[in-house]
C-alpha cells in the first residue's frame, strides 16, 4: 500500500500543471486541505477541504459554469471536518503550487450552511467577501496571482468581524486567464473549505447567490484577451457585500 501511494503522489506530481490548496491556517493551527492522492487511501482522512474529482489539479471551464461542478470543484463532496476560527481572523489559504503564467483573479465567497459536512452544495448561497485581481501594466501585466507565487503559493483573507457564530463554507477561486482569449478559454479552480466560526457578530451571511449563477461565458472578466494592450480588468462574478466592504477596501489598498 504504502509504494502504491507513493506511486500515485508521484504520478500526480508529474501531471499537475495547476494546484491545489493543500492547507488552511487559522488563528495559529493547520487544517489539511483536500489532496487529490487521499481518495486511494482507507480510511479515506477527514479533512476541512472538500473533495473533488481533480486528481489532475485540473479546472472547470467556462461551459460548466452553470453546472454543479463549478460551486466546488468537479464532482466535489462535502469536506468531513472544520476548520475552527474567530471572526475577524485572518486565514491564509496555502496552494500546493501554482504556475505564475496562469495570471488572473483571486476570490473569496462565503456561504452558511447548518451542516457544511452534510449540506447539499446546490443548496450553498453564496456572498463575495473579497476579490483582486489586476494590478498594473497589460500583456500580461502584474496580477495579484504574482503575489501567490511570490508568498509560497500563498493567500490571506479575513473572516468578516461581524459574521456570527456559525458553519460556512468558504470558496476560494482563483481563475486563469492565460487562455481566455478564446471562447471557452478561461479555468476556473474553485475549492471549498468548511468553515465553524466562532464570535460575537450578528450577520449571517444571508442574501447569497448560487455559484452556478456567478459567471457567464462571455462576461467581460472570463472571456478576456490576456495578450494585448489593456488599462482595466473587470472582475466577474456578483459585487462585493456590505458585511465585508471596509475589510475588502482595505486589502486592495495594499496594491495601490
Amino acid at each position: 500500500m504504502l509504494s502504491q501511494s507513493l506511486a500515485l503522489a508521484a504520478i500526480i506530481t508529474s501531471v499537475a500543471a495547476h494546484g491545489h490548496v493543500s492547507g488552511i491556517v487559522a488563528d495559529g493551527v493547520w487544517y489539511s486541505g483536500w489532496n487529490p492522492a487521499y481518495q486511494y487511501q482507507n480510511p479515506v482522512p477527514k479533512v476541512p477541504g472538500w473533495a473533488a474529482n481533480n486528481l489532475d489539479n485540473g479546472f472547470v471551464s467556462p461551459d460548466a459554469f452553470a453546472s454543479s461542478d463549478i460551486i466546488c470543484h468537479k464532482a466535489a463532496t462535502n469536506g468531513q471536518a472544520y476548520v475552527n476560527v474567530k471572526a475577524g481572523s485572518k486565514l491564509t489559504i496555502q496552494w500546493d503550487t501554482w504556475p505564475v503564467s496562469h495570471k488572473g483573479p483571486v476570490i473569496d465567497y462565503l456561504a452558511p450552511a447548518a451542516d457544511a459536512t452534510t449540506v447539499d452544495k446546490t443548496t450553498l448561497k453564496f456572498i463575495k467577501i473579497d476579490a483582486a485581481a489586476w494590478k498594473s501594466g497589460s500583456n500580461p501585466g502584474n496580477w495579484v496571482t504574482d503575489d501567490l507565487v511570490a508568498n509560497n503559493f500563498s493567500w490571506s483573507t479575513t473572516v468578516p468581524s461581524s459574521l456570527a457564530s456559525g458553519n460556512y463554507v468558504l470558496r476560494h477561486e482563483i481563475l486563469a486567464l492565460h487562455s481566455a482569449g478564446n471562447a471557452n478559454g478561461a479555468q476556473a479552480y474553485p475549492q471549498c473549505i468548511n468553515l465553524k466560526v466562532t464570535g460575537t457578530g450578528s450577520s449571517t451571511a444571508s442574501g447569497g447567490v448560487s455559484a452556478t449563477t456567478f459567471y457567464k461565458a462571455n462576461d467581460p472578466g472570463i472571456l478576456f484577451n490576456l495578450y494585448t494592450t489593456f488599462t482595466s480588468y473587470t472582475i466577474p462574478g456578483p459585487a462585493i457585500t456590505k458585511l465585508a466592504r471596509r475589510h475588502v477596501k482595505d486589502f486592495v489598498g495594499k496594491f495601490i
